[in-house]
């Protein structure tokens, strides 16, 4: 029960005051207990505030890794390296020279986003698009990269927002855009200094080739869906692996397949069967002069024409039979 004063306590309190025995503003003053400091920009702050990130690039990477080894022709394999909080300047002075740096927007959250992509990663890219090796010589000092090199990195970053979407696609709808590229720091505030940013680390290897890219994402941007971020229970962790997908898919087109031409069919009764013995013949009802009848797998695919190729008796297809839509020329 809540210690409530009495109505003679009140008046015995009252009567105090008046008198001069007690002093209201020094008793208010006094301390009572120990005060602890809390830093409203402090990481410790939001320890433990985004628990699932993680499968949010597990699912980038799935598709990235797809999408850039098509678009490079080349293997790439992509490796979470690092995950950390920082004040938004403090990660800015982390950042290698020269650097390439991609500002986009995640709608319909609030702010900005931004990727960081080091040099041996957009030497690499480059050289790939344009039909080298993927292991270019890196330029000696810190040259800064030509208009030609960022054009080409931003249909590279745009591959790669794409794929991001996807992979933010089970949390929230979301469309990320693309703003500008920069290489200046100081022309980047995607947050005000002092503001807590998440930066993820992702390796990138394109054959022999290695760099580097951060993806990071401000804490109010995250903030309106860290219940979800949470509880992770919107996150399909038996999505299928694009890669794994693509393995199959290959193997499938290896697989040996039987084709049958059939040359013909004939009826006979029991009895004639009965009757066959060595060197009897059946006829036909088909002649070599029509289209033949392909069967792949057991079943009727395609009619075509016999002949000779090379010597050796061949059949050219003629036509599709599709199951669904029927015969088709």
């Amino acid at each position: 029960m809540e210690n409530i004063l009495s109505k003679e306590e009140i008046e015995a309190l009252l009567t105090a005051v008046f008198e001069g025995k007690i002093d209201p503003d020094r008793e208010l003053s006094r301390v009572v207990g120990d005060v602890a400091t809390y830093d409203l920009f402090s990481t410790n702050a939001y320890k433990g505030f985004v628990p699932n990130m993680d499968l949010i690039y597990e699912g980038y990477i799935r598709y990235n890794r797809v999408t850039l080894s098509n678009r490079l022709r080349k293997m790439v394999e992509i490796r979470k390296t690092s995950a950390r909080a920082y004040k938004f300047d403090e990660f800015l002075q982390t950042l290698p020279s020269p650097v390439c740096m991609a500002i986009f927007k995640i709608d319909p959250l609030k702010g900005a986003a931004l990727l960081a992509l080091d040099s041996a990663l957009v030497f690499s890219v480059v050289d790939s698009i344009l039909g080298g090796a993927g292991s270019p010589k890196l330029p000696e000092g810190d040259r800064m990269f030509t208009s030609i090199e960022l054009k080409l990195m931003e249909k590279f970053v745009k591959d790669i927002l794409q794929d991001m979407e996807k992979a933010w696609s089970p949390l929230i709808a979301s469309h990320m855009s693309l703003i500008k590229i920069e290489m200046n720091p100081r022309l980047v505030n995607i947050v005000p200094p002092e503001y807590q940013v998440v930066a993820t680390t992702l390796e990138i290897q394109i054959e022999q080739s290695i760099g580097t890219m951060t993806v990071v994402v401000p804490y109010m941007t995250i903030d309106p869906i860290r219940d979800k971020l949470k509880s992770g229970s919107q996150y399909d962790l038996m999505a299928v692996d694009p890669e794994w997908s693509m393995r199959l898919s290959k193997g499938l087109l290896d697989a040996p397949m039987e084709l049958v031409v059939e040359l013909g069919s004939a009826q006979i009764s029991m009895a004639e069967l009965l009757n066959l013995t060595p060197g009897d013949t059946i006829l036909l009802n088909n002649t070599f002069d029509c289209d033949l009848n392909i069967h792949l797998g057991g079943v009727q695919k395609f009619r075509g024409a016999p002949g000779v190729k090379h010597g050796n008796k061949a059949i050219r297809i003629m036509e599709v039979i599709r199951q669904e839509e029927g015969a088709t020329r």
